[in-house]
């Protein structure tokens, strides 16, 4: 069972890299956040400063009262959605090896991908220091949002 307090180690040992449709499906919808070095190793993958990522490839998202960045979404007609700057149809992620921590843990081809989600969810974007955030973490919760042990309220 994954619990909010699992470590990362073994948060990226339950999510092996995939490429299959299920996982692959997101990626034509969205992108996920970044989190820790993630910005420097995708410009050291791509020979590119940091700022040249972030200016070319990134945008900002809030997500529970907290800036993040993430790959731009390529939309059409201004959705809120679209495909993820670094998909491709004909080869899937093209920065797969040095992907954001985010997408290394949505995978949605396992019963517990959905766990892997909110994991980097409770860890990586809510602050339990911010009201703000814990207040759109309750109407998360409140509205049927899956719930980790070690993350109650």
């Amino acid at each position: 069972m994954i619990q909010k307090n699992t470590p990362l180690k073994v948060v990226l040992k339950l999510a092996a890299p995939c490429r299959c449709n299920a996982c692959n499906h997101g990626c034509k919808f969205g992108s996920g956040s970044l989190a820790g070095d993630d910005a420097k190793k995708i410009a050291e993958f791509l020979g590119i400063s940091e700022d040249d990522l972030k200016k070319d490839f990134l945008e900002d998202v809030e997500l529970f009262n907290k800036k993040l960045l993430r790959p731009r979404l390529l939309r059409d007609e201004n959705k809120p959605y679209g495909q993820c700057v670094f998909y491709s149809n004909e080869k899937g992620c093209t920065i797969h090896q040095v992907k954001p921590l985010e997408c290394k843990t949505s995978i949605q081809c396992k019963d517990y991908g959905e766990e892997l989600s909110v994991w980097f969810m409770v860890n990586y974007t809510i602050n339990p220091e911010d009201p703000e955030s814990i207040r759109q973490y309750t109407q998360y919760l409140k509205s049927g949002g899956k719930i980790l042990q070690g993350a109650e309220l």
